[in-house]
């Protein structure tokens, strides 16, 4: 007999812990309430009171019905709601995958804000990725959405492009690293002394990528960009940075930039996501980046061109 009104009752007793308490909150004679919680004794076939002269406490079967009863009552409350919203086109969850280059906390909280706001009813869901990891994530994980996949070409026909920039690469050393000291080229022979710093690509379906490394140097991976530039700026090791991310540090002295004889070519990052799945509140985050709304700005900082591509959106039928 776990109707909505016995569970009611069942969850003011709890509360309350007294039958007669419980009578007072609910306009029930003291009767009613022990003969409802009496069938739903005998219903479920458990004691889920103890009983004293001053108090009802619950067993521990008791304890878990509270638990389960709340998560049924929140259900019930919420269905309407969610009901009205799955009419609408308004997805119950969105899972939104992000480039590690472009995530920021506080752009992050500002979307988010943006997003609950409108709508209150939708899950939202977070990851972060590196490199190939991103497009892996999307077309391979329950994403619907991912804000940076490498490159301006679509890897699926299902999935819709807006580019959003680019990222420009520096070759960093710290002001104190033995290579910042070299007055002549910096070729492969040298730089192969000193470990590259990298960040491994989070790809699991999809061939990883290796952002740079000369054949034969040592490696030490981070897990990620902020631990990369402060491995970088302890003149800890080599390697490429965002300009943009790194500038700060270039400003100061703490880094340098360098040229090599291989320097890493500007990477573009595209918005993408599922076109024929695509919810409304999939579609507002779509319409923020193709605005350039103020909402999303901080996730265009480390790139160089902003949403000036905004208009050569790639979309497959």
């Amino acid at each position: 007999m776990l109707d909505q009104e016995t569970i009611r009752t069942f969850l003011t007793v709890a509360e309350t812990a007294s039958f007669s308490k419980a009578a007072e909150r609910l306009h029930k004679t003291t009767a009613t309430i022990s003969y409802r919680i009496k069938l739903l004794e005998e219903s479920t076939g458990v004691p889920l009171f103890q009983r004293t002269t001053r108090s009802v406490l619950l067993t521990a079967a008791g304890v878990h019905l509270l638990e389960r009863s709340k998560e049924w009552l929140a259900w019930l409350d919420a269905m309407p709601g969610e009901l009205k919203q799955i009419n609408d086109g308004v997805e119950r969850q969105v899972n939104i995958v992000i480039n590690n280059l472009l995530y920021e906390p506080a752009a992050i909280a500002t979307l988010l804000a943006h997003l609950v706001a409108r709508f209150p009813l939708t899950q939202f869901t977070l990851s972060r990725q590196i490199y190939m990891g991103v497009w892996d994530a999307l077309l391979h994980g329950d994403f619907s959405l991912a804000i940076g996949v490498s490159g301006t070409e679509t890897l699926s026909e299902t999935i819709s492009l807006l580019p959003l920039g680019e990222i420009d690469w520096v070759f960093v050393l710290a002001a104190h690293h033995p290579l910042a000291l070299e007055t002549g080229a910096l070729n492969e022979a040298k730089l192969r002394q000193y470990p590259a710093i990298n960040i491994e690509d989070s790809a699991r379906h999809i061939t990883k990528r290796v952002a740079w490394r000369l054949t034969g140097q040592k490696e030490i991976q981070v897990s990620d960009l902020s631990t990369k530039i402060a491995a970088h700026v302890a003149g800890v090791g080599i390697g490429f940075l965002p300009r943009k991310l790194c500038q700060r540090y270039l400003d100061s002295g703490e880094l340098v930039t360098r040229t090599i004889p291989a320097m890493r070519p500007p990477s573009p990052l595209s918005l993408a996501w599922h076109h024929a799945q695509a919810g409304k509140a999939a579609l507002e985050i779509v319409r923020l980046f193709e605005d350039n709304a103020s909402t999303i700005k901080g996730f265009l900082t480390p790139l160089n061109s902003g949403n000036k591509l905004a208009e050569q959106r790639l979309t497959f039928q």
